[in-house]
């Protein structure tokens, strides 16, 4: 059976040295994130995830969701009693606003739990992650009435959230959605039609299943430029807040899918639902963006939590399991043979994880920081500069995160060798769970059209010119230094690869939009190569700073990033030569010649 730790030390590292949360403690909800709290919660969230969830998960996914003839759905043998010692323990609350019942803590902490919690359980992380969304959009674009009557049974947990988007002849194209939503004279509508690919639709979980829902009012325009959001609860609220009456959305079926099998990801059917727009009419889209955003930087940290448990697994696999001998000699003469972890292709797999995983936690948290920056930090052009730089890097913790994520959790089944194909083993759940990362909440494609299309564009290109100062400040930060050249050198290269990247689209992309298109996946991966390198050579210059004290963590720190610097730095020089291809080879041949 598969195994996992929460890697808190590793957690501790980035939230006080890296991020150095206290320094921040004069901002709103940073007060209350003092040393001693935050490693409180990483320690004791780390501990809930390993003993409570990660248990389940691989029980979860062979017993999967149970659709029954009335609609109701049940979750797997263990997770009603989890999700309830998981509401107890308040571990959702964490960064939600104080007002509606929430801790008010930085959205750092709640993303180092979205971390563990996916690592130890995706599927049961999801339930919670979806909410997250939904009160997202409720606390951005709702009423206060709204506000009052769901978000503090959604903070508490009593209830759940949902996103629905996506019906049969469309998803990410959502003009074409069908949905409807007449009036009904007193404020709300009757909401008709299809949604499918609903994540946590239906389940057993809570007493209530809040949906956002996207549909057409009569008269809208036949476009993105016509859709509404509304909330329709699964039952209808009374006065008093209690549960009422059911409501008229129903699940029709559970999707059969590769992974993730305890979420219920079902197809939910309107049949005249009651709803309550949320913000403008016709602008429905917008609203539901702020739910995706969301959404969208905590899949990114799925990929990043199914490479970590395939990583730490084949770790001890690679440590336990014996296959013939050093290419040096015997490392145990004594024993029959060495274990696998002498090997230097299995090492390669295992440092391009390692590199992987450290890299894109920092990442990870340093954008969760800019979320919080952006509603808290003390000035406009603060709030302003991390607003950009969230904005840039959210379809890059998407994509790069979840391409790279799925590459580690195949590689981390390679190490097992046939035993990984079995599935006694866990190492495929790994890899099912990880692959949906990258289609859903806008497939990676989108994201790097999103990068290359909109971001890049967005004001001029101020978030990308934004995020090249930073590099640039922190460069010269290191001037000089000699422990820090060859962090400084892979990261000046990285970047002028990807400024030269960046030029070559704006110079190209626009004049012909096949160009953006052909090279905006290898774009992305530049970017996200380039973060993670800016976050090497940060973690680098403390690691150099404190490892004299002798704790091993900072030595062993160095190395990773000289292995990141060594074997990963040089992928940039590949992926700036195929963004300056464009699209010419790539779009040549008629499509009958395929």
């Amino acid at each position: 059976m598969p195994t996992y730790t929460a890697p808190t030390r590793d957690t501790r590292f980035l939230v006080n040295e890296l991020l150095d949360l206290a320094s921040y403690g004069n901002l709103p909800g940073f007060e209350m994130a003092s040393p001693d709290v935050t490693d409180a919660v990483i320690t004791e969230g780390g501990k809930f995830c390993a003993e409570v969830l990660a248990p389940i998960n691989q029980s979860g996914d062979q017993e999967g969701c149970t659709r029954h003839e009335d609609g109701s759905v049940t979750t797997p043998k263990g997770f009603k009693e989890a999700f309830n010692q998981f509401r107890e323990a308040g571990w959702g609350t964490l960064a939600q606003p104080e007002e509606f019942g929430g801790q008010g803590l930085p959205h750092v902490l709640g993303f180092v739990m979205e971390e563990f919690i996916s690592s130890a359980n995706q599927a049961f992380g999801m339930y919670p992650g979806l909410t997250n969304g939904a009160i997202s959009a409720l606390i951005a674009k709702g009423t206060q009435e709204q506000k009052e009557m769901y978000l503090p049974k959604m903070v508490s947990g009593e209830w759940t959230g949902t996103m629905n988007l996506t019906e049969p002849q469309c998803g990410t194209d959502l003009g074409m959605i069908r949905t409807k939503a007449e009036p009904k004279g007193d404020g709300s509508y009757s909401i008709t039609g299809t949604k499918i690919f609903i994540s946590a639709g239906e389940h057993d979980l809570s007493d209530n299943i809040i949906h956002l829902v996207l549909a057409k009012t009569p008269g809208a325009p036949d476009s993105t430029k016509g859709i509404s959001l509304f909330v329709v609860p699964k039952f209808l609220v009374n006065e008093d807040g209690s549960v009422g009456e059911r409501n008229g959305v129903m699940c029709g079926s559970i999707e059969h899918k590769m992974g993730i099998h305890a979420n219920s990801t079902c197809v939910l059917n309107y049949d005249g639902a009651t709803g309550w727009l949320v913000g403008e009419e016709n602008k429905g889209l917008a609203a539901m963006f702020i739910m995706m955003n969301a959404a969208r930087l905590g899949v990114g940290m799925q990929g990043l939590s199914q490479a970590e448990v395939a990583y730490q697994n084949a770790v001890a696999y690679a440590l336990d399991r014996r296959q013939g001998r050093a290419l040096t000699g015997p490392a145990e003469p004594e024993a029959q043979a060495d274990p696998i972890f002498v090997h230097p292709d299995v090492r390669r797999m295992l440092m391009d994880a390692k590199a992987f995983t450290e890299g894109m936690r920092a990442l990870c948290l340093w954008g969760a920081l800019q979320v919080d920056l952006t509603h808290k930090a003390k000035t406009e052009e603060e709030r302003e500069q991390a607003d950009m730089l969230i904005g840039l890097l959210t379809p890059v913790i998407k994509g790069y995160g979840t391409d790279k994520g799925y590459e580690v959790a195949t590689n981390m089944q390679q190490v097992f060798g046939g035993h990984g194909y079995i599935e006694e083993w866990g190492m495929s759940q790994f890899v099912r769970d990880a692959r949906i990362a990258q289609i859903y909440e806008g497939t990676n494609g989108v994201q790097a059209l999103d990068l290359v299309g909109r971001k890049l564009a967005s004001n001029g290109g101020r978030a990308v010119f934004s995020f090249f100062g930073e590099v640039d400040e922190f460069i010269n930060s290191a001037d000089g230094d000699a422990d820090m050249a060859p962090f400084i050198e892979g990261l000046t290269t990285l970047k002028a690869q990807l400024q030269e990247a960046t030029t070559w689209l704006m110079q190209n992309g626009m004049t012909d939009f096949n160009n953006a298109g052909a090279s905006s996946h290898d774009y992305l991966h530049l970017f996200g190569l380039t973060g993670l390198a800016f976050m090497w050579a940060k973690m680098a210059k403390i690691a150099l700073e404190k490892k004299a004290a002798g704790d091993p963590f900072y030595e062993e720190k160095l190395t990773t990033g000289y292995y990141f610097v060594d074997r990963m730095v040089p992928d940039g020089a590949a992926h700036l030569a195929k963004v300056k291809t464009g699209a010419k080879s790539m779009m040549a041949l008629p499509a009958e010649a395929f």
